[in-house]
């Protein structure tokens, strides 16, 4: 069973604080989230995030298949990084890593995830033709909603 990697940067005109702000509400995840998911939070959004937070909630990746998702923050180093792993879930294992450093005239953000899928090798099979697209898809989402919600850097 192979371990996939999907690694995004993105620069934002804002400061540290207004990134992790946003991004360490795991209400925000629903707005850069796409509609066509159907994501919704169950629990754990009622409190500021925090180490072994668990956060419970449904989403529909593929084919209307809804998929119940729970992860637990296991990381947080604020307002620099935050870690998300999935307790319960679609895949075998999901490590987020979000990262906010500064630069000049803002912020730059880092997504580093390492994935692994079930069945095997038809985990594997379909790593290249529906998951990693699929992936690639809702961080391009992500990108241009955080775009347009904050602006572009030039």
């Amino acid at each position: 069973m192979r371990l996939h990697q999907l690694y995004r940067t993105q620069k934002l005109p804002i400061s540290v604080e207004e990134a992790w702000d946003f991004l360490s509400d795991p209400k925000n995840l629903q707005t850069i989230t796409p509609d066509n998911m159907k994501f919704e939070i169950l629990s754990g959004t009622a409190d500021k995030m925090y180490q072994g937070q668990i956060i419970e909630y449904n989403v529909t990746p593929f084919m209307g298949i809804k998929t119940s998702w729970v992860t637990e923050i296991t990381h947080v180093n604020e307002p620099h990084y935050f870690v998300d792993e999935q307790r319960f879930g679609p895949y075998k294992l999901w490590h987020h890593k979000h990262i906010i450093k500064p630069i000049d005239g803002g912020v730059l953000m880092e997504d580093l995830v390492h994935y692994k899928l079930p069945m095997g090798i038809v985990g594997t099979w379909m790593e290249p033709f529906l998951v990693k697209p699929k992936l690639e898809k809702i961080f391009n989402y992500r990108e241009e909603k955080l775009k347009s919600l904050f602006g572009k850097m030039h």
